[in-house]
């Protein structure tokens, strides 16, 4: 049973923003694009309040640029499918492990995102997690 509820339809969604986001970073860079949005779903906190479904955090208003291009509408291979569900059954992988945010910045990494601390650079994203004192959610085990 994964750490959040999930039918095959989200499953399918979740894929789709998978390799949207990061099918050019390969295997990894999609399981850490999963382990950020199952971390939104679960955190309930900062930015990510209310959200409790894998559709509200896709959808959720400009929390990713792949939701407003043409290339999210891409359909799910069983590659994504298999990355999807790991995330969703709670494998985590650092440096997303805890993380809430992710971008790809033109250059180095900021050493803050939105006040958020740094944690490290995969391939070209960068990826931030919350303090314990400002997201205990994040960091509590499944």
């Amino acid at each position: 049973m994964g750490v959040v509820k999930a039918r095959e339809s989200d499953i399918n969604l979740f894929a789709r923003l998978l390799r949207a986001e990061a099918e050019g970073e390969g295997t990894l860079g999609m399981l850490l694009v999963g382990n950020v949005g199952i971390n939104r779903i679960r955190a309930n906190c900062s930015d990510f309040k209310g959200l409790r479904t894998i559709p509200q955090m896709v959808y959720q208003p400009h929390a990713f640029e792949a939701t407003q291009k043409g290339y999210f509408y891409q359909a799910a291979r069983e590659r994504e499918k298999r990355l999807a569900r790991k995330a969703i059954n709670g494998e985590r992988y650092w440096p997303a492990k805890f993380s809430l945010w992710y971008f790809r910045p033109q250059g180095d990494c900021p050493k803050n995102w939105y006040g958020q601390p740094l944690v490290a650079r995969y391939k070209k994203h960068c990826f931030y997690e919350p303090t314990a004192e400002t997201c205990q959610n994040v960091y509590n085990t499944f």
